[in-house]
């Protein structure tokens, strides 16, 4: 191992110097920043990427986890930090990259946003029609995710998502696939919601942003009424003094659409996009699905290295070997081409970032390492206002990022400014999106990528955003008296609120019969709903009250302990320090667990 550490030998002390290599296990990474490999791997999933402990990191990855933990990273000896802007990837123990040293240039990948009707799917359907080459009109490209047009000699990659949502969702998986987002708003029609959800994804995920005012060969045009709104969500373009590049084009005249890709082109040189195209492929999934012929098909972009077609390849929980790919260059992708590839073993999900690997037994043995980690994942990738307290009053952060939504704008207004004026030096509060109306997917997705809270004020979730708020970990919390959630978001940044225990139910069973047994009595019963498992608390209900609560002392299906029963079947249950049962009696089983 080249890696060495000097400076004070306590942890996490200023001036503390880690040096670290090209790549790094989970485990060494550790010892390295004197803290445990849980520690280094919660940091990793934070930021969403799935390691064990005998994993390898890359050094841009370890560097950002070395300086969260307060130390400062550099390389060591004969060891290049990575770059060319793709998302850092934990590759299986023994997986052989290549060093950087054969960076060259690459496409810019795009991704095209805004508001319904505002004609985000006509301009990309215009610069396609326009830009991709007579060898391609015919390729399997037209037809995926995903697609590249040609500008004076030059390629850029376009995502074709279902808009910010699809975006963010890749983000919240840990992939950094765009490099340029091009915000589509309607002369028109101007900024609308949507508009606003996207500026928001967009600033939240920190890409370069650039505007298409679409449309303006319509008589209601108004670009320049779209340009002033834009400076009320802080997007200030150059003609306002501001950094932003704002394009009129029209998707149906095609007017503009040359000055567009020009800009994109000048972003991407700014940019200096670079990725070495002679190592192990390494990108993300951009869409997947499975197809009754073909089996499981992923359309994929390449953000380092070259894949290839019989490539051994892993995405998230997925594995296998690359049977065939579809592209206009046939068998290999370089780095920000799209391609389809088929031979995965399941269907990965958006946003999934994959590696090529040795061989098929070392992708098979990540994907298995992930699916056992996917659990606790998801547990420790949950952000709620009571473990951002305890982090702050830790010193491991020093950001608090919300998502604010309530009845009507003057409520956003108010919340927000109170909010604002309790950021300080020592904690920044970022308030990354507003907006009035319900909860919903798109606040509670943004939220999950960008390790938010969302607060509601006079609102509530809608059941979509509900159910992805408990499958992503995201604390939605809603308030009717403005001074408690100020008061909540107050006590949050000076870290003085304690986390919350709260009750999770986990059966019920319904008694049917007593039994007497040796040393008491067991009820007789069948499992209703959930489960039934030995050593959770249970509580014993008649006629809907509360009588006694206290353990489980046994558990049998027939004559055999077991260890749970499910729904539907009947098993024998006795309760510590209980025996009065009566038939009709609902057993509760539950375990409490700490909010935060």
């Amino acid at each position: 191992m080249s890696a060495d550490s000097d400076g004070s030998n306590g942890a996490g002390g200023p001036g503390n110097v880690v040096k670290l290599p090209r790549t790094i296990t989970v485990r060494e990474l550790g010892e390295l920043l004197k803290s445990t490999p849980v520690d280094v791997i919660k940091e990793l999933m934070k930021r969403g990427v799935m390691a064990a402990i005998n994993q390898s990191v890359e050094y841009d990855m370890a560097a950002s986890v070395a300086q969260e933990m307060g130390f400062e990273p550099q390389p060591a000896e004969g060891s290049a930090a990575t770059s060319g802007g793709g998302a850092a990837v934990a590759v299986a123990e023994g997986e052989p990259v290549a060093e950087e040293a054969n960076l060259q240039p690459r496409p810019p990948v795009v991704t095209v946003m805004g508001h319904v009707d505002h004609g985000k799917t006509s301009l990309l359907d215009a610069i396609r029609e326009t830009n991709v080459t007579a060898q391609e009109a015919g390729a399997i490209t037209q037809h995926i995710g995903a697609y590249q047009v040609e500008v004076n000699g030059h390629k850029i990659t376009f995502i074709d998502t279902p808009g910010h949502e699809a975006f963010t969702a890749m983000r919240a998986r840990g992939a950094t696939v765009t490099d340029v987002a091009v915000l589509v708003v309607a002369a028109d029609d101007g900024v609308m919601p949507q508009t606003i959800e996207a500026i928001a994804h967009a600033k939240a995920a920190q890409v370069p942003i650039i505007i298409a005012i679409n449309k303006i060969d319509l008589p209601a045009a108004a670009p320049d009424k779209v340009k002033q709104q834009l400076t009320q969500y802080e997007v200030l373009v150059e003609e306002f003094g501001g950094e932003v590049p704002a394009i009129p084009v029209s998707a149906k005249t095609k007017e503009g659409l040359d000055d567009l890709l020009e800009h994109i082109l000048l972003v991407a040189e700014i940019s200096e996009l670079k990725a070495n195209p002679d190592r192990p492929a390494e990108g993300t999934i951009i869409e997947a699905e499975m197809d009754a012929n073909r089996g499981p098909m992923a359309t994929v972009i390449v953000e380092k290295g070259t894949l290839r077609a019989g490539d051994a390849v892993v995405a998230g929980e997925s594995n296998g070997r690359v049977k065939a790919m579809f592209n206009d260059r046939g068998e290999e992708a370089p780095p920000a081409m799209p391609a389809e590839i088929m031979g995965l073993d399941s269907v990965p999900r958006a946003g999934e970032i994959f590696a090529v690997v040795e061989d098929e037994r070392t992708g098979r043995e990540a994907a298995e390492e992930r699916r056992r980690q996917s659990t606790d994942a998801g547990q420790l990738r949950a952000v709620t206002l009571e473990a951002v307290s305890g982090d702050i009053a830790a010193g491991r952060t020093k950001d608090l990022n919300i998502v604010i939504k309530a009845d009507v704008q003057g409520s956003v207004e108010a919340i927000r400014g109170s909010l604002e004026r309790l950021s300080e030096a020592e904690v920044r509060l970022h308030i990354i999106h507003t907006g009035t109306g319900p909860v919903s997917e798109s606040d509670v997705m943004l939220a999950a990528a960008s390790q938010a809270i969302v607060v509601g004020f006079n609102v509530k979730a809608d059941p979509g955003a509900k159910r992805l708020a408990e499958s992503e970990g995201v604390d939605v919390r809603h308030y009717r008296i403005i001074y408690e959630l100020i008061d909540d978001i107050e006590r949050a940044v000076k870290g003085l609120i304690e986390p919350v225990t709260v009750e999770v139910i986990d059966g019920h069973a319904e008694v049917r019969a007593i039994f007497r047994v040796r040393g008491g009595r067991i009820a007789g019963c069948a499992v209703t709903d959930g489960v039934i498992r030995r050593n959770l608390l249970l509580r014993v209900l008649r006629d809907g009250e509360a009588i006694h609560t206290s353990r489980t002392s046994s558990l049998r299906h027939f004559k055999e302990d077991v260890r749970e029963v499910t729904a539907g079947l009947e098993c024998g249950i006795g309760v510590e320090r209980f025996e009065s049962f009566q038939e009709g009696d609902i057993i509760e089983a539950f375990h409490t667990e700490q909010k935060g």
